[in-house]
C-alpha cells in the first residue's frame, strides 16, 4: 500500500484575447481593464484584471475550460462593457468595440438612448461671471444745486 498525496491534475484551461477599439472609429484603446470573472457549477472561481497593451489586446491563459466568464471593460471616457462567455475550447478570441456614455435610462422621461449631454471628467458647475471691474461704470447725473434760484 502506497502512502502520500495523491496527485490531482489541475483542470484544462482556455486561452482568452480580448480585443478592444473605439467603436465610432475602430483604433485600438491601450490601458484599458479587462476584468475576468470565471464561475464553473455555480461557484465564482476568483476575478482577474489584466489592461490591454498599445495594440489594445489583453491575453490570460489560465481560465478554466468548460467555464462561465464574465467579461468586463472599462476605459476612461467610454461607457463600461460586460457580457458573460461560456469557455468550452480552449482557445477563444473576443472583439469588444466600445462606445461612448449613454443617457441613463429614467422612468420620468422619453428614454431615446441618445448620447449623453455631459462631457467625460470631472464636470464643474456653471457659475455666473463676475462683472469686470475695467468696465464703463454708468455715469452719475449731473449734481443739483441746492441753493435756491435768485430772484429779480
Amino acid at each position: 500500500m502506497k502512502r502520500g498525496r495523491k496527485y490531482k491534475p489541475p483542470p484544462e484551461t482556455s486561452k482568452i484575447t480580448v480585443q478592444v477599439t473605439k467603436k465610432f472609429n475602430g483604433k485600438p484603446i491601450a490601458n484599458a481593464a479587462v476584468v475576468f470573472n470565471p464561475s464553473k457549477d455555480g461557484k465564482e472561481i476568483g476575478n482577474l484584471e489584466v489592461k490591454t497593451d498599445p495594440e489594445g489586446k489583453a491575453t490570460i491563459e489560465i481560465i478554466p475550460t468548460g467555464s462561465l466568464v464574465r467579461v468586463q471593460v472599462i476605459a476612461n471616457g467610454f461607457a463600461t462593457f460586460a457580457q458573460d462567455y461560456q469557455v468550452d475550447e480552449p482557445s477563444r478570441d473576443i472583439a469588444v468595440e466600445m462606445l461612448r456614455p449613454r443617457e441613463q435610462v429614467s422612468s420620468y422621461k422619453d428614454n431615446t438612448g441618445g448620447a449623453s449631454t455631459r462631457q467625460p471628467g470631472v464636470q464643474e458647475p456653471i457659475r455666473p461671471k463676475p462683472a469686470d471691474p475695467n468696465a464703463a461704470k454708468p455715469a452719475l447725473p449731473p449734481a443739483q444745486s441746492t441753493q435756491p434760484a435768485p430772484q429779480q
